[in-house]
């Protein structure tokens, strides 16, 4: 009996003991296992464990890390890949009135006019319709819409419906009328009303579609809002876990504050770019770069040197393919933008500059170099959007040694080739875009999407591949690994934010914004990079988005 009550005693202390080895474990909120985690640190590591508690990473590693850490919410990914969530350096996410139609994924003339249709009966007659996103190139005509087409969808609305990329837009004769654009009209400064080849207007208006937008009502700020908050959402299906948001003002800034006072923590991120206006107006302002928190924060000044070559008038040393003379435009005066650049830079701004043709490249770097030779910075952090026609040598080593950095959009290589085709030749076609010549130079290149399309895959596929829509290669020799496309969308997107320190790798100490993948982008045939899904993501360890909710 009382060798009985010994093995009792000795199993009951046995059990105790075991108890308090587990319990000695820290206790987090999540911990994801079996796991092919892209880590993104120094070392490029693959890891299988993370475990999160709060919004913070606490540790990094293999299975030793279940020996330290428990959790009552386990996720075992199975296998799949863990990577941190994209973030998107320039990009344009904006609340659209009851007018507007998404025209993005369009792919005929045909659907752009039903519609328009579907819109005119919706709204009412005389009520203005505007939309966003179509390109020729993805149309079955292999054309633009223009003019008529719009009249014969809705000839009793003003229509204004704008490019994907934003230089150009066609407006309809009601439109146009309104504005009071005729065949005789002016050309307006920096921008282009075409005409057809008997001398009529045809609609499209190249970078100066304001001459119409103008007569457009203002939006309400209820439906602008919500509209707002479903697009900034539509992020987090993306992968997209922070953007910096190329296109807001000082006007809008208090509107994201709202938004952000109230959906914080279901909203990817997010950094503003602000248009630099004069130093009276934002000394009101009253914010600098940097300003705001985790979740909100302004973001570098706007300028734009030039246009695009959806215009065309990116502003370039040669002149275009097949064209004797013209070279694109300047946005600003050579001056003027010294002038602005220089008081921003002593200010205390980052700016964030519009440069796609080579020319305009060379002269913003010249007046970024001589404003920090006037009023040198530490860690300015001045970066370039665009990049699009490879500049000189002198220029990409003068933004080495002066620490200008890049965000450029590989995914224009593949939606915009028509337009660098018919525009461009010899080394600027080929090398559009170029990633691996401004890196091997010592610049600091991140990736973003801009509008063409919102979402990382098609630029991963197209910095890889260097592909565009027809399947031509440009400059193999300026294409990313997978490895370097992944680090440009993630943490060198954060060093243009100053925020490396706290996102865009997954490694302790780090905000837990990451996301699982449905396939190995590491492993896969890079020609299946288009077809991967997200099928979570998670911000500040919350789990925001699922495929399959």
């Amino acid at each position: 009996m009382l060798r009985v009550r010994a093995l009792i005693v000795l199993f009951v202390c046995l059990s105790a003991c075991s108890d308090v080895t587990e319990d000695s474990r820290e206790i987090v909120d999540t911990i994801f296992h079996n796991a092919k985690v892209i880590t993104i640190d120094a070392k490029a590591s693959i890891a299988s464990v993370v475990a999160v508690s709060g919004e913070n990473i606490i540790a990094v590693g293999g299975d030793e890390i279940l020996s330290s850490y428990r959790s009552d919410n386990m996720q075992d990914l199975g296998g799949k890949v863990l990577m941190p969530g994209f973030i998107d350096s320039h990009t344009h996410i904006n609340g659209q009135p009851q007018r507007y139609i998404d025209l993005t994924e369009t792919t005929s003339i045909e659907e752009i006019k039903n519609l328009v249709r579907d819109k005119a009966d919706e709204l009412g007659e005389g009520e203005w319709i505007t939309g966003y996103g179509w390109s020729e190139d993805f149309m079955a005509e292999l054309r633009r819409p223009l003019r008529g087409d719009l009249d014969e969808a809705a000839p009793g609305n003003p229509v204004l419906i704008t490019r994907a990329g934003g230089h150009s837009a066609v407006a309809n004769s009601l439109a146009l009328r309104l504005a009071e654009v005729t065949p005789s009209t002016p050309q307006p400064e920096s921008g282009v009303i075409e005409k057809d080849e008997n001398g009529e207007l045809n609609g499209v208006i190249r970078e100066r579609q304001d001459i119409v937008s103008r007569l457009i009502p203002e939006s309400t700020n209820e439906e602008v809002r919500e509209s707002l908050i479903g697009e900034l959402k539509r992020q987090l299906s993306l992968g997209i876990t922070s953007i910096t948001h190329a296109t807001g003002s000082i006007e809008s800034y208090p509107e994201w504050e709202l938004v952000y006072a109230e959906h914080r923590g279901n909203l990817p991120r997010a950094a503003i770019q602000v248009f630099w206006i004069d130093p009276e107006t934002m000394a009101v302002f009253g914010k600098k770069s940097g300003d705001g928190d985790e979740h909100l924060r302004v973001g570098p000044i706007k300028i734009f040197v030039d246009g695009g070559f959806t215009g065309p008038a990116a502003y370039t040393k040669e002149p275009y393919k097949d064209e004797a003379d013209f070279r694109g435009k300047l946005s600003i005066e050579p001056g003027e933008l010294n002038r602005v650049i220089s008081e921003l830079n002593a200010a205390g701004w980052q700016t964030g500059i519009h440069a796609i043709g080579d020319a305009a490249i060379e002269l913003a770097v010249d007046d970024l170099a001589l404003a920090l030779d006037e009023h040198p910075r530490v860690d300015h952090r001045h970066y370039l959007n665009h990049f699009t026609v490879m500049p000189s040598s002198e220029s990409m080593r003068k933004m080495a040694e002066y620490g200008i950095a890049i965000t450029q959009q590989p995914n224009f290589t593949y939606t915009l080739e028509g337009r660098y085709v018919d525009y461009l030749d010899g080394d600027r076609l080929e090398h559009n875009n170029p990633l691996r010549t401004p890196m091997n130079h010592g610049i600091h290149v991140a990736i973003s999407s801009d509008i063409l399309p919102i979402g990382p895959m098609v630029g991963i596929y197209a910095a890889v591949t260097r592909k565009g829509l027809s399947g031509r290669v440009f400059a193999a020799d300026e294409a990313f690994s997978v490895m370097e496309a992944l680090q440009g969308y993630t943490l060198y997107g954060a060093y243009l934010s100053f925020e490396e320190d706290r996102k865009g790798s997954i490694e302790p100490g780090k905000l837990a914004d990451m996301i699982v993948l449905d396939q190995d982008i590491l492993s896969i045939d890079p020609e299946q990079i288009l077809d991967i899904e997200i099928e979570q993501t998670w911000l500040g360890g919350a789990l925001v988005y699922a495929r399959d909710f």
